[in-house]
C-alpha cells in the first residue's frame, strides 16, 4: 500500500507544501510507503479535453495516482476553493482517481474558507467513488513559521489526519480490486 503526497501550490513559498512535507515526514515515520509529488515539477497544461491527455506529464502524474491506494491533497485556499491547479489535475487525470482513499490539508489566510474543500471532496467522490477521509487539515498562516509547520496542535492534527488516511487506505477495496 502506498501513499501519494500531491502538493498542488505553484507558489515556491507555500504554505500548503509546508503541509505536504510535513505529512509526508509522519508517514515515513509510521513506516507508510510515501511518494512526495509536487506540481511544480510536472507543469500541466490547462485541460482542453482533447490532446492534453497526451501530454508526458499528464502520465506522468496519472501514473503516480493509479499506483497509489491513498492520496492526501495539499492545496491553498483562493477565493473560497481549492486552487485552479489541483482542479485542473483532476480534469486532466480523471479515472485514475477511481477507488482511491482520498484526504486534504488545506493552508488558507483565514479561517473563513473552512467547508470550502467540499466542492473539491464532493466532486472526487461523486465523479470517482472515493472514499473521502472525514477529517481535514485546515491552517491559516499563524500554523506556520520560516521553517515550516510551527503550531503543535496542527502537528498533532497532521499526525492524526495520517493515521486516518494509512488505515481507511489499508481498509478500503473497490469493487475493481
Amino acid at each position: 500500500m502506498s501513499i501519494l503526497v500531491l502538493s498542488c501550490s505553484l507558489n515556491p513559498e507555500s504554505n500548503s507544501r509546508l503541509l505536504a512535507k510535513a505529512f509526508a515526514a509522519v508517514c515515513v515515520e509510521k513506516g507508510a510507503v510515501t511518494e512526495f509529488a509536487d506540481l511544480r515539477d510536472f507543469p500541466l497544461p490547462l485541460c482542453d479535453g482533447g490532446e492534453v491527455y497526451s501530454h508526458e506529464n499528464v502520465a506522468k502524474v496519472t501514473a503516480l495516482i493509479e499506483a497509489a491506494r491513498g492520496i492526501v491533497i495539499a492545496t491553498p485556499i483562493y477565493n473560497f476553493d481549492a486552487n485552479a491547479a489541483v482542479k485542473n489535475l483532476v480534469e486532466l487525470t480523471g479515472s485514475s482517481w477511481e477507488g482511491k482513499t482520498v484526504a486534504f490539508l488545506c493552508a488558507a489566510g483565514g479561517q473563513s474558507s473552512y467547508m470550502s474543500i467540499m466542492g473539491l471532496a464532493n466532486s472526487l467522490m461523486l465523479d470517482f467513488r472515493c472514499v473521502i477521509v472525514p477529517r481535514f487539515v485546515y491552517a491559516t498562516n499563524s500554523a506556520f513559521d520560516s521553517g515550516g509547520v510551527s503550531d503543535v496542535k496542527m502537528r498533532e492534527r497532521i499526525a492524526r489526519l495520517a493515521d486516518e488516511l494509512i488505515a481507511l487506505s489499508a481498509a478500503y477495496r473497490s469493487p475493481e480490486d
